[in-house]
């Protein structure tokens, strides 16, 4: 049982070592909740839009 334990350690310990060395961009700090966190949702008011509504609004954008 302790050389599963010890295995898992090691794995764990190379899978860190080679994401870190990548420049993976790994953010180990959870969830954020801040001014800091990025979001790129779109507003509630376009996502929640009917699809009849959407379409001839995308269909004027791209002429």
């Amino acid at each position: 049982m302790w050389k599963m334990l010890v295995g898992f350690v090691v794995f764990a310990a190379i899978v860190v070592l080679v994401l870190s060395k990548t420049d993976a961009n790994i953010d180990m700090g959870g969830e954020k909740h801040g001014i800091d966190a990025t979001h790129t949702e779109e507003p509630a008011s376009a996502a929640s839009a009917p699809a009849s509504e959407a379409a001839p609004a995308a269909s004027a954008a791209s002429n």
